[in-house]
């Protein structure tokens, strides 16, 4: 079984929780323990998890990284799903879905941003590409602040094969476009559907945007750059967000 070692206090307690990950030992400095490892630390006792105490130099080490926080843990690697593992849970039989499809997203701080705000508004699936596109490493997890261990990440190898299947599951495609005259606060989200963020450099490509339903933009005062990609999908999962609970 492939293994990998996540970093910080939030990845580590988040899969702790989500329970989706294999763990095979935690790290802990022994030089600077932090008060709020306690819950952390005790949640690994409950489950048998070996806990190690290490010098910080070794936790850099180990981790590849300052940005350690003083904890680590060897677990397996990311549990990808499957988009039908999502059409078919009963816990989602009927209700409007949410998809997000990353069209060569290849920075880990976005894909880690996007990741977060994702959990935070009930999206159903983040769709990523198998090439050109950031995986979810300890990095994204870290940048996540660990909610990529509650999200559900599928992997695709192309997506605009996924978009027809999403079409064909009654998922209706908006592609994120700075130029497209259709403004997001003007469109109705009110069903199921997915929406497609372009890379950070060239944007939606054009055979995924021909798939697309429908164009939308957010509007800005000045044209000239569009916005972070991560900042793109964060503004536009919450306008989502806003109408699907707005009168709640």
């Amino acid at each position: 079984m492939k293994t990998e070692i996540l970093y910080g206090f939030h990845p580590v307690f988040e899969a702790l929780k989500a329970d989706r990950r294999n763990f095979f030992e935690v790290y802990v400095s022994k030089d600077k323990i932090s008060k709020q490892f306690g819950k952390l630390l005790a949640i690994a006792e409950s489950k048998k998890i070996s806990v190690k105490k290490l010098k910080l130099s070794q936790l850099k080490y180990l981790t590849k990284t300052d940005l350690h926080q003083g904890i680590g843990a060897r677990v397996s690697s990311y549990p990808f799903v499957e988009l039908n593992d999502i059409f078919d849970s009963p816990q989602h039989p009927d209700i409007n879905q949410l998809f997000l499809l990353l069209d060569n997203v290849v920075d880990p701080q976005n894909l880690g941003a996007i990741i977060r705000t994702a959990l935070c508004v009930g999206v159903n699936g983040v769709i990523i590409t198998k090439d050109r596109s950031a995986l979810p490493t300890p990095a994204v997890s870290k940048a996540s602040a660990g909610a990529l261990e509650h999200v559900n990440v599928i992997r695709v190898t192309n997506i605009v094969t996924t978009i027809k299947i999403l079409k064909n599951k009654g998922v209706w495609i908006f592609g994120m476009d700075k130029n497209a005259d259709k403004d997001i606060f003007f469109c109705d989200f009110s069903g199921s559907l997915g929406i497609v963020i372009g890379g950070e450099e060239k944007g939606i490509r054009s055979l995924v945007r021909k798939q697309c339903d429908l164009l939308i933009s957010i509007p800005q005062i000045e044209k000239i750059n569009s916005l972070n990609a991560s900042v793109a999908a964060a503004v536009v999962m919450y306008e989502v967000f806003r109408q699907r609970t707005k009168g709640m």
